[in-house]
């Protein structure tokens, strides 16, 4: 397993497939590189690298304060371990906040980028309903695990697909890392950088996702120069899966024409 090496030292594991261009895939809170397992494959027509966040996976799990920024820089430290100095870059969910500081703070590191089922975060966001967070708090775990599916997947999707899922978080993650990660989606606040973002920008989310509400793509769409809105009709948070039909080609598309 090749690893990569912050400056303070943390071990971070990543992973490389194929050829041609350079594509980052960025996942969502708590979740490693396996979240894009069933769709990887989509985008073989790039070199698609992943890496499991600090926390997650075979990564390093410090107990000490995560952010999405200092994500974003634990990105930058596996792309100069692949000798890549310029990617696209195509974040989901938290992904896509950390998505945004790269391509504010280090435009020369990339080229299109792509925002899916994501945030601005801070006072701008559009925050999920207390019904969703008390479903998700539910003392009955596996209650609460299944309140986590259907916020995910639609009903028809669960009632075909039985598992496992890859989406709702790594099993193996500590307790301690579970709530940094969770920390750090929560402090996340980019509003003030979007404007900054020169790369090319598409914003993908579903209609019918409220756990990270979708009001919130066209906020972003908004706030990017330039950015291009596509909303998945009837799609929930893990759109890129249940709908990977109709969202791996809009966005194949987008990072074709640039």
């Amino acid at each position: 397993m090749p690893y990569a090496t912050t400056p303070s030292g943390v071990k971070l594991s990543y992973q490389v497939n194929g050829d041609g261009a350079p594509l980052v895939l960025l996942q969502g809170q708590a979740n490693d590189h396996r979240w894009w397992d069933s769709v990887r494959d989509d985008f073989a027509p790039y070199r698609t690298i992943t890496l499991d966040y600090r926390g997650t996976g075979d990564s390093d799990k410090p107990d000490e304060p995560y952010t999405t920024r200092g994500f974003a820089a634990d990105v930058l430290a596996v792309l100069d371990e692949v000798g890549v100095r310029r990617a696209h870059v195509y974040g989901t969910s938290m992904g896509g906040r950390v998505a945004q500081w790269l391509a504010a703070d280090h435009p020369e590191r990339v080229g299109a980028l792509v925002l899916g089922c994501s945030s601005p975060g801070g006072a701008h966001g559009v925050e999920r309903s207390n019904d969703v967070r008390r479903s998700l708090a539910q003392p009955d775990r596996a209650a609460a695990e299944r309140a986590l599916l259907e916020l995910m997947y639609t009903p028809a999707w669960l009632a075909t697909h039985p598992g496992p899922y890859r989406t709702t978080g790594d099993p193996g993650m500590p307790a301690h890392a579970r709530r940094r990660h969770l920390a750090a989606s929560a402090g996340h606040d980019a509003w003030d950088a979007l404007p900054a973002i020169t790369a090319p920008t598409l914003v993908v989310h579903g209609t019918d996702d409220v756990f990270n509400p979708a009001a919130n793509a066209p906020l972003l769409a908004g706030r990017i120069p330039g950015a291009e809105l596509r909303m998945i009709e009837g799609a929930r948070h893990a759109y890129f899966e249940e709908f990977r039909q109709v969202a791996s080609p809009i966005v194949l598309e987008f990072l074709g024409r640039h």
